[in-house]
């Protein structure tokens, strides 16, 4: 698949823009089906193009977001120390990176995504705010390419972009130490906003894919009105 996709979601963009929900219109994005390319649910894809960051910058990090992605919230479960490594798979412009390298001064922060474009603008954005902790991957398809393992790997709005879901997170496992832990965090089947129906992925079938790719599940957290967070540990080899 060509890296023109970001795993950061479309879906987001419903949300964020969305000031009025009783009587917002859906984006052109969402309207669209073309948009979205066939396949079985365990191997869709999504085709869009993030190439223009700074502007998807304003969106996605918009502070209205807070009041329902809950970052600070989402990060307190995971018990981060200050010298933890992290990966941030579907990193986009950063969202949650900036504010995971505040807690673990002395660790890292993989800033992963596929768009080369968002790349370059985590490179930048960690530059401007002194972030030394991050470093900005170039993700794939397949892999996260992470150069090292790591402690914890968040996934936020993303899981539904990933094609081959139960290889890339059998693959993933490497990548994390003994008792590392996956954190997923999606849209929830019947979230109001959000990605097409037919696209989102219930938690259950989450917890099916992350069983048959070697993980079990040990955490549920029910804070967030939109999406599902499920906590997984990798299974000992």
């Amino acid at each position: 698949m060509h890296a023109v996709m970001s795993f950061l979601s479309v879906a987001l963009f419903a949300m964020l823009v969305t000031t009025n929900p009783a009587g917002a219109q859906t984006p052109p994005h969402h309207r669209d089906s073309g948009d979205h390319s066939a396949g079985t649910s365990s191997h869709r894809r999504i085709h869009h193009s993030f190439g223009q960051a700074e502007m998807w910058a304003k969106v996605f990090d918009d502070p209205a977001r807070d009041a329902w992605q809950k970052p600070e919230e989402v990060l307190d479960v995971l018990r981060l120390n200050p010298a933890s490594i992290v990966a941030d798979i579907g990193a986009g412009t950063g969202y949650f990176t900036a504010r995971i390298a505040k807690r673990v001064p002395e660790g890292q922060v993989f800033a992963v995504d596929v768009e080369p474009n968002m790349v370059r603008y985590l490179t930048e954005r960690a530059h401007r705010a002194h972030l030394s902790v991050v470093k900005p991957v170039q993700g794939s398809a397949e892999s996260p390419n992470l150069p090292e393992p790591v402690d914890v790997v968040l996934v936020v709005d993303t899981y539904h972009h990933i094609g081959d879901r139960v290889a890339y997170f059998a693959k993933l496992r490497d990548s994390l130490r003994p008792n590392g832990r996956l954190a997923i965090v999606d849209f929830k089947v019947d979230a109001a906003y959000g990605p097409p129906p037919e696209l989102r992925i219930p938690p259950e079938k989450v917890i099916e894919e992350l069983s048959a790719a070697g993980y079990s599940l040990v955490e549920k957290h029910p804070f967030l009105s939109r999406q599902y967070y499920l906590v997984f540990q990798r299974n000992a080899s």
